[in-house]
């Protein structure tokens, strides 16, 4: 099942990433937040605009340590963007998320895995011609384990 989710999301992205057009694709580094165990994370998101205003956004999240729990995360979220002003706009996202989580305990080793949807809204503000700061805030609703997850990174347009 995990691999066949990869390679979907893997097809998605390079069949659409091979239609984008210059200064369509944007590269972000993110800090992620998840409420459920305190986790802290560091992710990367690929940002793909095929039509005006609608982005692709796949992702991945590794979750540092916490009480014994790490945790890995790969999302494909569509963003619609509204732009308010000439460097700042809001956007409204959905999406599919699926997460591995590690277990590592005194007495025991285990892991487990989850799909699940995301919802949520991200804003984002141009520092720079192809450089801009973003936040964003959503719910990921899993199989026993629902969080809210806060994000901000910095995105690369190319």
């Amino acid at each position: 099942m995990k691999k066949y989710l990869f390679f979907a999301i893997l097809a998605l992205v390079t069949a659409i990433g091979a239609h984008a057009e210059a200064r369509d694709i944007a590269v972000a580094g993110q800090f992620a937040y998840g409420s459920k165990n305190s986790m802290a994370g560091l992710g990367l998101q690929v940002q793909i605009e095929p039509i005006t205003n609608w982005r692709i956004a796949p992702e991945f999240i590794y979750y540092l340590k916490n009480d014994g729990m790490s945790a890995l995360n790969a999302n494909l979220n569509i963003h619609y963007v509204i732009p308010t002003s000439n460097s700042f706009a809001l956007y409204p996202m959905a999406g599919f998320t699926f997460s591995h989580f590690m277990f590592d305990s005194k007495w025991v080793d285990s892991s487990s895995s989850r799909c699940g949807a995301n919802i949520g809204i991200g804003a984002q503000y141009r520092i720079k011609e192809q450089l801009h700061f973003f936040t964003e805030q959503r719910f990921q609703i899993l199989k026993d384990w629902n969080q809210s997850v806060t994000l901000l990174g910095l995105k690369y347009t190319f």
